[in-house]
């Protein structure tokens, strides 16, 4: 599929319950949704040849992204997200999502991050889930606030990744999860005001 195709049909207004069924498309091209007000929509299995460009786009149904690859950057910047965003064992290559808001769940479980993963300033309304997922190099989680808690079992950080000035309200699960070569530290993140399970 074309992107302007893809855009026309996000563009739709959002109805409750209902989302777009673009599971296993390949998109030719980068497909840009900067700034856009968009419906419900199933990316499952999708192909992204381009990448994703969305800064500051506003995804009001359900986004499903399960199992996508993702073959160019992700720009995800001050994106909202005002319902769940699954992302479930997606592939990626360079990826930004500094400053976006979740207002639903927020799942990355099982993720692939092959080149930079920029998550600063991310604000979460319910939990991150990073369970089982591996970042290759240059992770920051910087400056964000996951109201619902983190959970990281298993993950595998890089070495340098930076927690600094995170807030974890609820659970902080970090059992299995490595930093580079060594257990995750909990005393590497900002402020945490629920159970750290290690």
């Amino acid at each position: 599929m074309i992107p302007a195709e893809i855009r026309a049909r996000l563009s739709r207004p959002w109805r409750h319950g209902e989302a777009e069924d673009l599971a296993g498309v390949t998109i030719e091209g980068a497909l840009d949704l900067t700034g856009l007000a968009l419906c419900g929509v199933d990316f499952r299995g999708a192909t992204f040849q381009g990448g994703l460009i969305a800064p500051g786009a506003r995804f009001d149904g359900l986004s499903w992204f399960h199992d996508a690859r993702f073959e160019g950057p992700v720009d995800l910047s001050g994106a909202l997200f005002a319902n769940d965003a699954r992302f479930d064992a997606a592939r990626f290559e360079a990826a930004d999502l500094s400053g976006a808001e979740l207002r639903g769940t927020a799942t990355f479980r099982a993720c692939r991050f092959t080149g930079p993963a920029d998550l600063r300033r991310l604000t979460c309304y319910g939990n991150l889930d990073l369970a089982e997922t591996r970042f290759a190099a240059g992770l920051s989680l910087a400056g964000s606030e996951f109201l619902g808690g983190l959970w990281a079992q298993a993950a595998d950080f890089p070495a340098e990744a930076d927690f600094s000035d995170t807030q974890v309200h609820g659970r902080l699960w970090l059992r299995a999860a490595r930093q580079g070569n060594m257990p995750v530290d909990d005393r590497a993140f900002g402020l945490s005001f629920g159970y750290t399970y290690r």
